[in-house]
């Protein structure tokens, strides 16, 4: 029968199927342990080896040595990690970038970019990255994130995020914070002050919206409260029910499960889209009437396509041994189509 996939979409740009979290680690021994978990867990989360944050002053070209020696190693085990590099315009910044590329070019997921304030930032950048690749022989274009980190930035969202060589937009809480100069309070850097200060809610949907226009991923940004969980899952379910995020980062090995988990859709939720898609496939995805808790609902195509990206959802967060789809689903449109 008529795959879901094929019924329900058109041959437009396809969404980047990223994991729902991007945990980023920068000092050696929790660089390694991140690399660990992801290999427990399942490519459920992407790794980020920092070298913006993570390499001391004046060790940069060190620093690259050993996030590609990581990245290359049996480590990426699923292919799912990437780099922060330095700031363009930051005076070895091609350097780094050409020593990196040299030695992992090849088994990096994605380079992210910080403090991208302007479009012609993230040209000029990606221009210097590509010819790199071409200097080192690499065929493939590699994915470009970029970081979304002040008010400038934000008002560029658009554009950045229209760019060709993007796949994702994160959100830099913590820069945008500061470079508004005393403006905004210490309290949105909070947990829960992020969701209630005006400018950085602002800031958050004007990232989002971006994304969803240009088909690229948004990702929400930190929680500095590591070690309260329920701040935690109480961000990371605002992010992704209210505010439209597909993604968000994690800083903290303990941090991973609870996002993954929070942007998760419910045993219900995929219960609910199992049966609408296989009804709908069994009339070639005409519409169908569906019953759901005592009321009679239409379905359409387009109803269809959500109950797709549900399941979509909760396979892209199917943590290592507990998988939320039916084994007979999973390898009828997901296991057989890949």
């Amino acid at each position: 029968m008529l795959h879901p996939r094929d019924a329900l979409f058109d041959d437009g740009p396809a969404w980047p199927a990223l994991p729902v979290c991007d945990h980023y680690a920068g000092v050696e021994p929790r660089m390694r342990k991140s690399l660990a978990l992801q290999a427990e867990l399942g490519p459920v989360f992407d790794v980020t080896l920092d070298l913006e944050d993570g390499a001391p002053v004046g060790g940069e070209l060190e620093h690259a040595d050993l996030i590609a020696e990581l990245a290359t190693s049996p480590g990426n085990r699923f292919g799912r990690v990437g780099a922060r590099l330095l700031p363009w315009g930051h005076p070895r910044f091609e350097a780094v970038a050409d020593r990196l590329l040299q030695r992992a070019g090849g088994r990096l997921a994605y380079l992210m970019l910080p403090k991208v304030d302007r479009l012609d930032d993230l040209q000029a950048a990606a221009a210097a990255l590509d010819g790199l690749c071409d200097r080192h022989g690499l065929a493939r274009r590699i994915p470009l994130h970029a970081l979304v980190e002040s008010a400038l930035a934000v008002q560029q969202a658009p554009a950045l995020a229209a760019h060709p060589r993007i796949e994702s937009l994160s959100f830099g809480l913590m820069d945008f914070v500061s470079s508004h100069r005393g403006a905004i309070g210490q309290a949105a850097m909070t947990a829960q002050g992020q969701f209630e200060h005006p400018l950085v809610l602002r800031a958050k949907l004007e990232i989002a919206a971006a994304c969803h226009a240009a088909r690229k991923v948004p990702s929400h940004g930190v929680v500095t409260e590591f070690r309260d969980r329920k701040a935690l899952e109480v961000a990371a379910h605002r992010a992704a029910a209210q505010l439209g995020f597909l993604r968000m980062w994690s800083i903290h090995p303990d941090q991973v499960r609870t996002i993954v988990e929070a942007f998760a859709p419910s045993a219900a939720e995929v219960d609910q889209a199992v049966e609408i898609l296989q009804a709908a496939q069994a009339v070639g995805f005409a519409p169908i009437r569906h019953h759901h808790h005592g009321r009679e609902q239409l379905h359409d195509r387009a109803s269809y396509r959500y109950f797709w990206q549900v399941l979509e959802r909760a396979e892209r967060t199917s943590l290592a041994g507990g998988a939320q789809l039916p084994a007979e689903v999973r390898r009828a449109w997901f296991v057989q189509a890949a």
